[in-house]
């Protein structure tokens, strides 16, 4: 009897999964799903005329360049929508204003022609000037629209030339867009200058600094950002805070990104039905140059302005990015009438930050935020200390209290016996 119940589950199994791979549109229109986009990814390379220094196991930067570029191509996975972009790469001259538009699209961002991308790379010979600013921009154009999972690598032996358009600002403008672009850098053979800017750069948009000295590393590391853009991430949804509760956007749980300037306050609303925990958690990232002694705070509010619970954190000296959080249960209802449906209690979140900057840095655009915002079902079990309100410090005190009179009570009873046993002896 178990033998033919497993058979026939194994057949109903057999054909599912027939009936999948020949009719998967007909599936997926079930299911209310849709293909995701793929993800797209733009190479951004100098082709300056330093990249003619032999520096690179015994090669010039650019022919190291070349090589790790082909070795990319074969590697890149067929789901990436991949591109190249130069720059410096066509203008020899001495014109500065000529010298600094100098960026071009070499090869398109979109299904992957590894011959023609070969090809195309293969004509490059270091050139002219180093618009890592203008580059940046057109690059972002490159991969403009759609909600892909978006990556810029920047590949440069050196520091922009083309001031005072400064790509760590250019960078921090694209972050602030909310297209969710990651720029990626690389230096070959960087000194201090060209490190600087580049690790600004990098962690304007969340992305990561190389410094590169020999091929391996750089055909490695090239790989392994393409690779990561294929990997599934989740994308902050752009929002924008209000000065007060009122009128401040109403969120959903999910991820969310905005900007905030120093030591300003934005103010956010969630909605918590009866029963329901608001798990809430923010951080804010010092992608700029900041004075000591700095903090966040993250506090939930009744729309009447009345503290609920907050979350802060502080710190003094040089971080990356400051978090903190907070978890606020709202009771169930008590009463007998359960058919009513429950109001939900318009929570106001409020994100502030004590931040501040030397006269030199600029304030504008503000600093990246990602506030996470969770919604679940309250904790029942009596082990979930928000279940039992110890943040709010009435129930601490009770406990502290109970054990500190039990504690006296048995310290006197061996007080005594101890005295008794002396007088006795």
């Amino acid at each position: 009897m178990i033998t033919r119940k497993r058979l026939a589950a194994g057949a109903c199994g057999l054909l599912a999964a027939l009936a999948v791979g020949l009719f998967p549109a007909s599936v997926s229109a079930a299911d209310g799903t849709t293909a995701k986009e793929p993800p797209k990814v733009d190479l951004v390379l100098d082709v300056s005329g330093s990249m003619r220094a032999t520096d690179i196991d015994g090669q010039s930067r650019m022919a190291a360049a070349k090589q790790a570029f082909n070795e990319v191509i074969d590697a890149v996975p067929n789901e990436v929508r991949l591109g190249i972009r130069t720059l410096g790469a066509t203008y020899p001259g001495e014109d500065k204003a000529l010298g600094c538009k100098d960026t071009k699209q070499l090869y398109p961002v979109g299904p992957l022609n590894r011959t023609e991308a070969k090809t195309a790379v293969a004509t490059l010979a270091p050139t002219g000037w180093t618009p890592i600013g203008p580059a940046l921009l057109a690059a972002a154009q490159d991969l403009d629209g759609g909600d892909a999972t978006k990556r810029i690598v920047l590949i440069t032996d050196g520091e922009d030339t083309c001031a005072p358009l400064d790509p760590c600002e250019v960078a921090r403008d694209i972050a602030a867009k909310g297209i969710h672009l990651t720029i990626d850098t690389l230096g070959l053979v960087p000194d201090a200058k060209t490190r600087a800017q580049l690790t600004c750069i990098a962690e304007a948009t969340g992305g990561t600094y190389t410094s590169v000295q020999h091929k391996a590393e750089l055909s490695g590391r090239v790989r392994q950002l393409v690779d990561r853009a294929a990997d599934p991430v989740v994308n902050p949804v752009a929002t924008e805070g209000a000065k007060q509760c009122e009128g401040a956007p109403l969120l959903k749980p999910g991820l969310y990104s905005d900007r905030e300037t120093f030591g300003e306050h934005r103010w956010y609303r969630v909605e918590v039905l009866p029963g329901q925990e608001l798990r809430a958690s923010v951080s804010i990232a010092s992608d700029r140059a900041v004075n000591r002694d700095y903090g966040v705070l993250l506090r939930a509010t009744t729309v009447h302005g009345r503290e609920i619970v907050r979350g802060a954190e502080a710190g003094d000296g040089r971080t990356d990015a400051m978090s903190t959080g907070l978890r606020y249960p709202k009771a169930e209802i008590d009463g007998s009438d359960s058919d009513a449906k429950p109001a939900a209690e318009t929570v106001c979140l409020q994100v502030s930050n004590s931040f501040s900057a030397p006269a030199s840095v600029k304030t504008t655009p503000g600093m990246p935020v990602e506030l996470t915002v969770e919604v679940v079902d309250g904790p029942d079990g009596a082990s979930d200390a928000a279940a039992f309100g110890l943040g709010r410090g009435w129930w601490l005190l009770a406990a502290l209290t109970i054990v500190g009179l039990l504690a006296g009570l048995v310290w006197g009873w061996i007080s005594r016996w101890r005295i008794s046993v002396w007088r006795t002896n």
